[in-house]
């Protein structure tokens, strides 16, 4: 284990039989180590980490009131029941709205969505959404990525003779007593989450929009209306990719069936027939080539949420039914432009967040940052960013409309977030979430009390809080060949759960150090290192953080302990290995 300031590199060494492992699925030692630091063991979960399809999938009907929402549903299509979709005003919540809008459009249903605003609205289904609801004749209402905390809206909408039907993915809200969690779920007529405690489902981390993708593919197999539905298999083919998009973008793991939805996804992405993807694709800049995960996730993604954030999701779901490409592409170009002003915003923000945390928090354990002014919508990225930079489950407060508390909170893998929040549940006038991340609400001037009381029962240890970074494989730098890098992209797509491998070597010599680029944000090295035969090569390697502070550390060094990532670099028809450097000591 190697140290350096607040981060530990730590060996992940999760004990198996490489060898047999290696010789069973033809792949190398190395590969079958990684695959077996990603928590695949049995002989079943290696080969559908490496060989899954869609064929191994879940039955939806595992999950717990899913056969009665669906019969629910089909029965609203087929009567021609107004339906209204209630979703979220993120990826995940727009992509579900779309699955459900799309699947009951095609099967014939009346149905329309209405997407909540951040800001006038909140997170969620509220009184005021159903009570327009049932002013406009609805008789049905689903929700998606979100509902699962909505007892009090559940029982109104029934009170006013409206059906509900709640599909979820978030925790469901407990009242902790004497030890023992007791579960509210709201009474609705069906209520369709994974994470419920009776459910059978086996999988309980999909996100929203693949609970609703799972809806509609249960519904066409078991209900009548099915056989209405005109090319339906590619029709559930463009909506799993929307679901695999909302996976990335909602980040959940990338391990068992999300692992294959993605991959699935992201290999019919750059060739979807939905109109509005396609443009944001060339929005981006990125038509033509392969789309990771890290496109979803970096570049495509946050042009969703921000279009909720800033304006309102409408935006979003309008450019995803858009059917004329040309004014898709219009449609695209206002988002990734409101991506480009958020992304200004959130520098703003998180800077001044950061300062104040190093004048006035920096001993607290869990960070609780008010900043009145800070766009309520950017509280989440901000809370992210203080994460990051101070390895702390963060909170960002901010004033929503009414003068009241509005914040969001970002966790780290020691710390669960929605569980140390319930426990001061009495400060919030609403709250939910999850382990890692959560969003709630306060009355005006309670933001010093949170800070206490989350810091006044938090168990967190020094060592809780140094960042671990774990090393796959200690790995000589002269080992990488072009071969290698091709085994290790068998493991994409990388993402939370599946991180790309990262590599170690203690003591590699320098052979040369340079600073490169118009703003000096690259630093070159050449190292020296020796190959299975026991040569001596020479290697490059690249490094992009602050790459002036490592060249003033390193420039006069003749060896380096580095963490890193292997990759190839092609430049004027030449191909060589290039190493990307995480970490250094």
């Amino acid at each position: 284990m190697l140290c350096m300031s607040n981060k530990k590199w730590v060996v992940v060494a999760k004990g198996a039989d490489y060898n047999k492992i290696a010789k069973d699925f033809g792949i190398s030692p190395y590969l079958a180590r990684i695959i077996r630091n990603r928590g695949a063991v049995t002989d079943e979960e290696i080969d559908m980490f490496l060989n899954g399809d869609i064929s191994k999938m879940h039955d939806p009907s595992l999950m717990k009131d899913m056969e009665t929402a669906a019969s629910i549903l089909a029965d609203a299509i087929e009567a021609q029941v107004p339906v209204r979709i209630v979703g979220d005003y993120d990826i995940d919540g727009v992509c579900a709205s779309y699955i459900l809008k799309k699947g009951i459009g095609a099967a014939g249903g009346v149905v329309d969505v209405r997407l909540p605003e951040r800001i006038k609205d909140g997170y969620g289904i509220n009184e005021n959404i159903i009570r327009t609801a049932y002013d406009d004749g609805i008789e049905l209402i689903v929700t998606c990525d979100n509902g699962i905390a909505a007892a009090a809206e559940a029982a109104l909408a029934q009170s006013l003779g409206m059906s509900i039907i709640v599909t979820d993915h978030h925790e469901v809200p407990y009242e902790e007593v004497d030890g023992i969690k007791h579960y509210r779920l709201p009474a609705a007529d069906a209520v369709v989450d994974p994470k419920r405690e009776d459910c059978t489902y086996p999988f309980s981390g999909i996100c929203g929009a693949m609970v609703a993708y799972k809806l509609i593919c249960y519904m066409y197999d078991h209900c009548d209306i099915g056989d209405m539905v005109e090319n339906r298999e590619s029709l559930l083919e463009e909506l799993l990719t929307f679901a695999a998009f909302a996976t990335v973008g909602d980040l959940m793991e990338l391990t068992e069936e999300n692992r294959i939805a993605v991959k699935f996804g992201l290999d019919r992405l750059k060739d979807t027939p939905n109109a509005g993807m396609r443009a944001l694709i060339e929005a981006t800049g990125l038509s033509g080539g392969k789309i990771t995960a890290y496109h979803v996730g970096f570049v495509l993604g946050p042009c969703i949420n921000a279009t909720g954030r800033l304006e309102t999701a409408d935006a979003a779901l309008d450019l995803f039914t858009e059917e004329d490409y040309d004014v898709a592409l219009g449609k695209a170009g206002e988002l990734v432009k409101i991506n480009e002003s958020r992304k200004n915003m959130t520098v703003a923000f998180t800077n001044k967040a950061i300062k104040l945390v190093e004048e006035k928090y920096k001993s607290d354990k869990v960070l609780v940052v008010y900043m009145p002014e800070c766009h309520e919508s950017l509280a989440g990225i901000v809370a992210g960013r203080l994460r990051e930079h101070f390895y702390k489950p963060s909170i960002v407060l901010t004033d929503d409309i009414e003068g009241n508390i509005k914040g969001s909170g970002r966790s780290i893998e020691q710390y669960s977030m929605y569980d140390e929040l319930n426990k001061v549940c009495e400060l919030f006038t609403k709250f939910g979430g999850h382990k890692m991340a959560a969003g709630l609400s306060m009355p005006a001037g309670t933001a010093d009390l949170l800070r206490e009381r989350l810091n006044g029962i938090c168990t967190l240890t020094d060592e809780d809080l140094i960042e671990k970074i774990r090393i796959d494989i200690p790995l000589p730098v002269g080992y990488v060949n072009e071969a290698f890098v091709e085994e290790i992209d068998r493991l994409e797509p990388f993402g939370v759960s599946n991180p790309k491998p990262v590599f170690a070597e203690k003591d590699v010599p320098v052979r040369s150090i340079q600073l490169l680029g118009k703003n000096r944000n690259l630093l070159k090295m050449v190292l020296e290192g020796k190959n299975a035969a026991g040569d001596a090569v020479a290697v490059e390697a690249v490094y992009f953080g602050d790459t002036e502070g490592a060249y003033e550390e390193l420039r006069d060094r003749t060896s380096v302990s580095v963490l890193y990532q292997p990759g190839v670099n092609e430049y004027n028809g030449r191909r060589s290995i290039q190493l990307v450097i995480k970490d250094y000591i």
